[in-house]
């Protein structure tokens, strides 16, 4: 019987430990390991960049989580990302990106991966057909984020992989917004998923790391590879507190969507507001993708101002329970100005976000106190 989502949280890749019984995987700060004899190591572990018993457990609980056979846990996020370009592209290759990508993602390919001879296409994930057009010969990977970051268009997962496997690429799904509790894209055709645990995974804003989750066995060995050649993991305690966060990841993810459910049916129809881009709501373009491939619709909110960026700036600066600040996912709730904030390193790019645009991490706290916080930052 497979268990269910709560019960691999808090028990996926964590026994109890074995020489003490602790029910909490222990922090093994170690960086080395006796060795019984040269080259017979005790289960495998030999250094601490390649094994540790903490990223371990956080690597196999990651896996189960989003339904895949081999997890790996980097620094951050980024780092999860820049592996694996090194470890499944090559200079020459060519990658489909959003053209709404997250403003780090797009720096990476822009500023960094171009460098080393990658090309890549912005393109709609959210238009099958667009992401065709943008496939040439040379692609590997077509690379999405469902939700976007931070426009909240939605990517057809099952459709996007028929297609990159159909050229002969991978399909790469950056799940970091919807979280695997609301959406595993691994059940629907995806090759490799990308997290930034710093999110919704770790949720609690005390930890900054990223991950990346295969079926593949060639293809997890080739990560597995460059994860321990390159060297940007995550650290045993950086390890341990996203473990903490896991735990408590579905009962997390109910109360961010019930919160922005009822903060979205308050910020439609306002007047101040020419859009609320939420794909819960029915006139969402996404929302029947949305509502086929994930559980709840999640915890972000973001909003088209009708004064333009000057209001954007202005609510920005008024709050109070929601925190001025970058990041996302955490128990507290956040506000940010994309296009000056997340978004900057997309300025004066096809990818540049509208000034008009607010940005909302919708947290844990009570409904009722956010919406006050609202109502006084719009004035009313």
């Amino acid at each position: 019987m497979t268990e269910g989502f709560s019960t691999r949280a808090i028990h996926a890749g964590q026994p109890a430990d074995p020489v003490t019984g602790a029910v909490v995987t222990p922090i093994f700060a170690t960086s080395t390991y006796l060795q019984d004899a040269v080259g017979e190591m005790r289960n495998g572990y030999e250094y601490s960049r390649t094994k540790n018993p903490t990223r371990l457990a956080l690597e196999e609980c990651v896996a189960a989580l989003e339904q895949g056979t081999h997890g790996f846990a980097f620094a951050s996020g980024l780092a999860a990302e820049d592996t694996l370009l090194r470890a499944i592209c090559s200079p020459g290759d060519h990658v489909v990106i959003p053209d709404d990508a997250y403003g780090g993602t797009f720096r990476l390919f822009a500023k960094v991966a171009s460098r080393w001879g990658l090309d890549y296409t912005p393109a709609p994930v959210s238009d099958v057909d667009a992401v065709r057009a943008a496939v040439t010969s040379d692609t590997k990977v077509i690379w999405v984020e469902t939700p976007t970051n931070p426009l909240l268009n939605i990517a057809d997962i099952e459709a996007l992989a028929e297609l990159a496997h159909e050229v002969g690429a991978l399909l790469v799904v950056d799940n970091t917004f919807a979280s695997p509790y609301l959406q595993q894209p691994l059940t629907l055709g995806a090759d490799i998923v990308v997290h930034s645990t710093t999110k919704y995974v770790g949720g609690h804003s005390d930890v900054v790391g990223g991950a990346l989750i295969v079926r593949d066995a060639k293809l997890a060995e080739t990560i597995a590879f460059h994860q321990n050649s390159m060297g940007a993991i995550a650290g045993p305690f950086d390890s341990w507190l996203t473990l903490r966060g896991i735990k408590t990841l579905a009962v997390r993810m109910e109360r961010h969507c019930d919160n922005a459910e009822r903060i979205v049916d308050w910020l439609s129809g306002r007047a101040d507001i020419t859009h609320v881009l939420y794909p819960g709501l029915t006139e969402h373009p996404g929302h029947k993708t949305a509502a086929a491939q994930m559980r709840r619709f999640g915890g972000m909110v973001s909003v088209r101002l009708r004064g333009g960026e000057q209001a954007a700036l202005d609510l920005c600066n008024r709050t109070k329970l929601f925190t001025l600040g970058e990041s996302l996912g955490g128990v507290e709730s956040l506000i940010e100005h994309p296009g000056r904030m997340t978004h900057a390193s997309a300025v004066g790019t096809p990818l540049e976000v509208p000034g008009d645009l607010v940005r909302l991490s919708v947290g844990i706290e009570d409904a009722e106190d956010l919406l006050a916080d609202l109502s006084q930052a719009f004035g009313d």
